[in-house]
């Protein structure tokens, strides 16, 4: 087990930050100019090495103000270790569990993480894991501003797009952090996009079905359940970002193409609403079958039964599942949400 004052590497092991049943995470000092500061993974579990081979595989060349940079890496040294990027502060989950951040600081985090999951997508690496743990927050954003360049790091990368375990296997695998890893992986799974949950392969869509369960979290300080939009828990939250959660917590199809896409939808507003009859008929300028909603013109898919841009029913009767309250498409089987089985009339 690692102690204070054992040496690895060049640096000395000041005190243990974080840890779990299979690893550790050290803040350490160079044993020579001792006011620089790195964070050290160490495992603590002979097993837990090939996870710290992952990431160390993925970060290897990340360079970005939101991503905390691998500094040395060394998975055949006894004991193995990564060194990285220290950053003073905390993750983001104890700043959502009491309901502190508001929605401007809500927005200036979200940016800088997706700013740092835009430059590891456009580097072929997906992060596979986001949750609040995940994204570090400088304690400096306190007196800075969490907008200043730098405040938010998006960490532990460990399982990036080049392991070759489905998600879902490399989850179960990775809980090395934590001291309860059932409770740590049903956290997980909370923000593990339809696809991937399924049994499919994470792309980088993926990531930001992930971004919008956080965005969720640190509008209201919950979870989303079922068809609940920011609004519905907090009714102080700007319309425009339910809107920007349903085009993130949605089917892969109709999710945000990119990072980029996001965080520009952070910065607009749809246009006002204008009431109109909720029954829409195809657009005979539009193509494909897509229709416009009444209300606000933005283009719709022919299955929506509500805008994704305003929020306007669109059908007369409104196809739901009878178990948690999702929306399905008309034509669904199974619920995306929880797998229930979508009989013939399941309506409201």
């Amino acid at each position: 087990m690692p102690n204070p004052g054992q040496r690895i590497g060049e640096y000395i092991l000041d005190a243990k930050v974080g840890g779990g049943a299979f690893g550790e995470v050290w803040r350490a000092h160079h044993h020579v100019w001792v006011d620089q500061l790195v964070a050290i993974k160490i495992p603590t579990d002979p097993q837990y090495v090939r996870n710290l081979q992952r990431e160390g595989a993925a970060i290897h060349g990340l360079i970005h103000p939101n991503i905390a940079r691998a500094l040395g890496f060394d998975p055949y040294a006894d004991p193995a270790y990564l060194t990285m990027e220290y950053v003073p502060g905390t993750s983001l989950r104890p700043l959502i569990r009491p309901k502190t951040l508001s929605v401007n600081d809500s927005l200036a985090i979200l940016k800088q993480v997706l700013a740092g999951l835009s430059h590891a997508h456009k580097s072929g690496i997906i992060h596979r894991d986001m949750k609040p743990e995940n994204i570090l927050i400088n304690e400096q954003a306190k007196t800075l501003g969490y907008a200043s360049p730098g405040m938010v790091k998006v960490t532990d990368f460990g399982l990036g797009k080049v392991a070759s375990e489905t998600a879902a296997q490399s989850i179960a695998y990775s809980q090395s952090i934590h001291d309860n890893a059932g409770r740590e992986l049903a956290g997980t799974i909370d923000y593990m996009a339809p696809e991937v949950r399924s049994g499919g392969e994470a792309e980088a869509r993926s990531d930001l079905y992930a971004c919008g369960v956080i965005l969720f979290e640190m509008l209201t300080g919950e979870r989303p359940a079922g068809t609940e939009v920011p609004s519905d828990v907090n009714p102080s939250i700007p319309k425009y970002l339910d809107d920007v959660f349903r085009r993130a917590y949605t089917r892969l199809e109709k999710r945000f193409a990119s990072a980029d896409d996001f965080a520009n939808a952070l910065h607009v507003a749809p246009p006002p609403i204008v009431a109109r009859p909720p029954v829409i008929a195809p657009s005979p300028g539009v193509r494909g079958g897509a229709r416009q909603c009444p209300s606000c013109r933005g283009s719709v898919d022919a299955s929506d039964q509500f805008c994704m841009h305003c929020g306007k029913q669109l059908v007369h009767t409104i196809k739901r599942c009878p178990k948690c309250g999702a929306y399905p498409d008309a034509s669904d089987r199974y619920c995306i949400f929880c797998g229930e089985g979508l009989p013939v009339g399941a309506l409201t």
